[in-house]
């Protein structure tokens, strides 16, 4: 079959892959899921992202037909998602990290963070509340539940943790069937993309980049094989462009991605996932995207959480929402290198949206789409010298 990839960074490619990849795929997920579930588990899912996409077509459809003690539930449509969650009951659940990040606000949009999080101080109470933040998700039984597809927040993981859901992350790619690290107990540390699922080998190459070496790895890219040349080492390692580092026990970090680096006027690359996931981690940031190409520093635009945008139209909660965005970006800069400091804050008036073509089917941000349509406006937004800039 032929799986394009998101085109986040481009141009979508059509990665060709065999039925031995896609199947060795699914034998791998389905014993790495057996390994924490336990044999005879009688499990459940819900199948929601598009079929097209590499995670769900994987993590969802492989193991399924892999594994025939997988009960398997289907969404109606993204308005009936939560009704159809607490229909499924899933034992087994898998998310992006935009969807991670809805649900937690929407927590929030019931109960301020600072009254959950003294809630969940309290011996015995915290449990109770923790149990019934969990059944208003959905998801009360799950035993598994991972993030994919993109950077999470380490904080959000920690989070999720907290309310009693085993979150771990976990990455791969299209090229190989989604099928190369995953976290487990004993390598579930946040900020990592856990261990090499068996038979996937790594390292990393010259300038920090991962290369993988998977069983369940494409046979090529459709009609480019001048790509599919480039794209491997003469031992046949795949270049993945992205960096990241491997410690000695064999957890791996993303650090960036090497086609997401751009340099700023003082001459330095900046990584913007690591300062997007900052962004990200704070209740009022639904997604963010960092930019900069040959701008005197770095900005970021954000999208307010979505129970707040309808409410900056009042003088007074827009006031807020100014004040606590300052408080961000300072913060966040306390921790960035001066290269890396953040100019500025854009919030963007129009939603980024699958429909409207700046958000992949799976919710990450089309970067080249976005950098080109603020294009004309960034060198406004220095000039106003503002902390936030409402766009």
């Amino acid at each position: 079959m032929i799986l394009y990839t998101s085109g986040s960074t481009g141009t979508p490619k059509g990665v060709m892959t065999s039925f031995d990849g896609f199947t060795r795929a699914g034998e791998g997920i389905s014993r790495d899921t057996r390994s924490r579930v336990g044999e005879g588990a009688d499990n459940r899912m819900l199948s929601y992202l598009p079929l097209a996409h590499s995670f769900e077509r994987s993590w969802v459809e492989a193991l399924s037909l892999v594994d025939g003690g997988t009960h398997l539930f289907f969404a109606e449509s993204l308005d009936t998602f939560l009704d159809d969650l607490r229909r499924a009951r899933p034992t087994l659940f898998i998310s992006v990290p935009r969807l991670w990040l809805k649900f937690q606000q929407g927590v929030f949009a019931k109960m301020p963070p600072a009254k959950l999080d003294r809630l969940l101080s309290i011996p015995v109470v915290g449990r109770l509340v923790a149990r019934k933040v969990r059944n208003g998700l959905g998801l009360d039984k799950v035993v598994v539940a991972g993030s994919g597809s993109a950077p999470i927040p380490p904080d959000l993981i920690r989070w999720y943790r907290r309310i009693g859901l085993p979150l771990y992350e976990g990455y791969g790619m299209t090229e190989d069937n989604s099928y190369s690290f995953t976290s487990r107990a004993g390598f579930s540390e946040p900020g990592y993309v856990g261990v090499a699922l068996p038979g996937v080998q790594a390292r990393i190459g010259p300038g920090g980049e991962i290369l993988i070496k998977s069983p369940a790895r494409l046979v090529g890219y459709y009609r480019q094989p001048e790509l599919t040349a480039e794209s491997f080492t003469d031992d046949g390692f795949f270049r993945t462009g992205d960096l990241g580092e491997l410690r000695a026990d064999g957890m791996l970090k993303i650090t960036g991605r090497a086609k997401e680096l751009f340099k700023t006027a003082k001459g330095k690359y900046v990584a913007p996932a690591p300062i997007e996931n900052r962004l990200n981690a704070h209740p009022m940031v639904e997604l963010s995207l960092v930019s900069g190409v040959g701008q005197p520093a770095a900005y970021a635009i954000v999208q307010l959480a979505e129970d707040l945008r309808p409410r900056v139209g009042d003088p007074a909660v827009r006031a807020q929402v100014q004040a606590e965005l300052e408080r961000l970006l300072d913060d966040v800069n306390r921790t960035l290198p001066d290269y890396e400091h953040l100019h500025t804050i854009v919030v963007t008036r129009e939603p980024r949206s699958i429909e409207n073509g700046f958000l992949t089917p799976t919710m990450k941000v089309r970067r080249n789409r976005i950098e080109a349509a603020v294009q004309p406006l960034v060198e406004r937004w220095f000039a106003q010298a503002h902390k936030v800039v409402w766009a």
